[in-house]
């Protein structure tokens, strides 16, 4: 972004509030559903290659209506955590940042919100929930990796997968489908909780397979099809993983039986892991495969006509451009076919030949020219392919097919420049031309008569100096159950244990007929445990805790 001196950031503030005059919430929706789908990582030359690959238009070309600017709170290039979280929230932050604010403020025009920094702000999803609309989240990589969690989590590290994976799982999303089930087994897990048993007893249906994802008749579904990321498209198996296409069938499928409408993310996660490897055919692919997701939900919309699609990325990755070096003395002759030739050979990824090569490396040459139509490989190229470390392959392979398609990369991380957006709003009331990336969130509050300050005063109450002002004794409890620890509240005969990460707190003192209080379960003694239900997950960001203000009221 550029330097702005002082007059021209308020001319900029005074055109923003002009334009937001043309979209002012007016407290009813415009629409019923809105799903947002983001091709995390792709910046516009994918796309362009990804067309010429197809052979025909994308399926959201016709609704591209502008560009989108992504810089965070404090940098110019954004981690897919901060720009996550200003779909998600509406506000800025920096690189780690799940659904929170940030702690640095030194981008133009933007200083740190009053409400405090590093502290959790409600995502549409959540302000969706509350205005009883059913939620969804499809992913190709684990259900807790940064986007994902943009909407249904929060701590200031996307690192945090234990708090995260708890959080979105008890934050009461109504479909998640993507992979990420080893991060919820007990011996992978600090607190050394069974996650997966956790998803049965919150009245999920969970299933693992292409074939249980399409059987399954449940309200709430929860779909876990690999231990860590899915495969890339072009290598999954389909009887074991469903592509990102019948992800987002089934998913609208459910959530638009609630007539009240509902919000869906989905994302082509692993684009941006392609382009972090300067992997073309990972890159293109992927893209394709959320192309037909697109599809699928555009096809939707247009026959429910109250449906809004948005498709934008979150940032730019790799500096991937159509011509290279090589091509620069004679780009106007270069013909179409050198750029995607090579990548129609392809049938895996780099990722996906490492199982296929030997432990002794002998087949190298034969597995990439038979899989990835590369028959010419030097000498040189066998030995980076031979010394890659587990899990990178695509890193040694990817720009050898960069290299003979003519793809260029500048860098194996992500970049500044703006991104295409693309917008279906059967309103018409679509936002147009250059607008900030906090703009997508507001454009969804606007659109589904959504209030995201009403909602963080509801969900992420400071607990300390709330239960303070009324006077009640306050204390953390890290031993009666190490795998949830505790804020403990007292004040008379009422007692809350108010769990991390999760949407209730343990009750004492309370009569069983008090709204929203329910059995959790028996004590060793066979005693009721009593719990209170609270509107949201409880957060402690590492110095605060920030609690439902349903749990605040209940202290009198």
């Amino acid at each position: 972004m550029k330097r702005y001196g002082k007059a021209a950031i308020m001319l900029i503030f005074a055109m923003a509030i002009l334009a937001q005059g043309a979209f002012a919430q007016s407290g009813k929706a415009t629409a019923k559903n809105v799903i947002l789908l983001i091709p995390d990582g792709a910046s516009v030359a994918p796309q362009t290659l990804s067309r010429w690959m197809k052979g025909s238009e994308l399926s959201f070309d016709k609704y591209t209506c502008g560009l989108v600017e992504t810089y965070s709170s404090d940098m110019t290039i954004a981690d897919s955590a901060p720009a996550g979280t200003a779909y998600a929230t509406g506000y800025k932050s920096q690189s780690g940042n799940i659904a929170s604010t940030g702690k640095v403020y030194t981008a133009p025009g933007y200083a740190a919100p009053e409400l405090g920094t590093l502290r959790p702000v409600a995502t549409v999803l959540e302000a969706a929930k509350l205005s009883g609309l059913s939620t969804g989240l499809v992913c190709t990589c684990e259900f807790m990796h940064a986007t994902p969690a943009d909407f249904a989590g929060h701590d200031p590290s996307r690192k945090s997968y234990d708090n995260l994976s708890e959080q979105i799982i008890f934050n009461n999303v109504d479909v998640v489908l993507g992979g990420g089930w080893s991060f919820l087994e007990a011996a992978n897990r600090a607190d050394k909780d069974n996650l997966i048993d956790q998803i049965g007893s919150r009245g999920y249906t969970l299933v693992k397979t292409s074939a249980e994802l399409k059987a399954a008749k449940a309200t709430k579904l929860f779909g876990l099809f690999a231990p860590k990321a899915l495969a890339y498209d072009i290598d999954r198996d389909p009887a074991k993983e469903p592509g990102l296409d019948q992800m987002t069938d089934k998913a609208i499928s459910v959530l638009s039986a609630n007539k009240k409408g509902f919000f869906l993310m989905v994302e082509g996660s692993k684009v941006d892991w392609a382009a972090h490897a300067n992997d073309p055919v990972g890159v293109v692919t992927d893209f394709l495969a959320f192309d037909r997701a697109c599809e699928v939900a555009l096809k939707f919309a247009a026959k429910d006509k109250n449906t809004i699609v948005i498709v934008v990325t979150d940032h730019g990755n790799s500096g991937f451009s159509i011509g290279d070096r090589t091509t620069s003395n004679g780009y106007d002759k270069t013909t179409y076919n050198t750029f995607y030739d090579p990548l129609k050979k392809a049938t895996r990824t780099g990722e996906g030949l490492e199982a296929l090569i030997a432990a002794d490396k002998s087949n190298i040459r034969d597995v990439v020219a038979k899989y990835y139509g590369i028959s010419d490989l030097t000498d040189a190229e066998v030995v980076s392919i031979a010394k890659a470390e587990p899990g990178a392959l695509n890193y040694a392979v990817g720009p050898m097919m960069g290299n003979r398609a003519k793809i260029g990369f500048t860098t194996g991380g992500h970049t500044g420049e703006d991104v295409v957006l693309s917008v279906y709003d059967p309103s018409g009331n679509r936002p147009t031309g250059v607008i900030e990336n906090v703009e997508i969130a507001r454009y969804i509050e606007r659109s589904l008569a959504l209030d995201l300050a009403s909602a963080t005063n509801r969900l992420f109450v400071e607990a300390e100096t709330a239960f303070a002002a009324k006077k009640a004794e306050v204390s953390v409890d890290a031993t009666s159950d190490p795998a949830n620890v505790r804020l403990v509240t007292k004040k008379g005969d009422v007692e809350l244990a108010i769990v991390q990460n999760r949407d209730y707190a343990i009750v004492k003192g309370l009569p069983k007929t008090t709204k929203g209080v329910y059995v959790l379960g028996k004590d060793g003694e066979g005693k009721e445990i009593l719990a209170l239900k609270a509107d949201g997950v409880t957060v402690n960001n590492g110095a605060k805790w920030f609690v439902s203000r349903n749990l605040v009221d209940a202290i009198k």
